[in-house]
């Protein structure tokens, strides 16, 4: 049985270039997005004295490095048709883009920043389960990825839903994310691994 992807026009073999040979090939980057993601949320936990001011520019920062690593793992990418893998540079530049506008406007209020955060959390977690889609029959474990962007998109809307929520429990809330998150990322950092071709 022939299994292509000529309906899609999407090239995700093993032996071949594709966006799956790729990952797998740069699987250290997205363990990195998600060490990033666990650190983002140990220190949001364990900061002294935790401001707002000072949330807002650590999440600046993880978002501005973890749009980075993504646009380098889509950059780094073989051959092939570019479209695949288009999900990496679009997820990079919205965290860039978010990072961005977080540390240009440091003053936003706690409600501001809360709406900002979960609109880029709705907006990465549907990227997300769009690219688990699109390797669905070249990666096992593509659940990882679907539920990242479950997660992703579950945090958004509770945030945007109870905005009413304290500065503590809004820096909490940000810091369980961020850390679940961050070791979903490394899970599947460590499975992409299993794909990648010997040297």
């Amino acid at each position: 049985m022939t299994d292509t992807q000529t309906g899609t026009g999407l090239d995700f073999g093993l032996t071949g270039p594709g966006l799956l040979r790729t990952l797998a090939d740069n699987w250290w980057l997205l363990l990195l997005r998600g060490v990033a993601a666990v650190i983002f949320g140990v220190l949001a936990f364990y900061w002294p004295g935790l401001t707002l001011i000072t949330l807002t520019l650590l999440w600046g920062a993880y978002a501005f490095a973890d749009g980075i690593i993504a646009i380098w793992a889509a950059l780094n990418a073989s051959g092939g048709d570019a479209g695949p893998r288009w999900w990496l540079g679009l997820s990079g530049i919205v965290s860039i883009l978010a990072g961005v506008v977080t540390f240009y406007y440091t003053g936003m209020t706690t409600l501001v920043l809360l709406m900002f955060i979960a609109a880029w959390a709705i907006i990465m977690g549907g990227v997300q389960i769009w690219g688990a889609i699109a390797l669905r029959r070249a990666l096992q474990h593509e659940w990882l990825l679907v539920l990242n962007g479950l997660l992703s998109i579950a945090f958004g809307v509770i945030m945007m839903v109870q905005p009413g929520t304290g500065a503590l429990a809004f820096a909490w809330m940000i810091a369980w994310y961020a850390i679940f998150f961050g070791c979903l990322y490394i899970g599947l950092a460590f499975r992409l691994k299993q794909y990648k071709q010997p040297s």
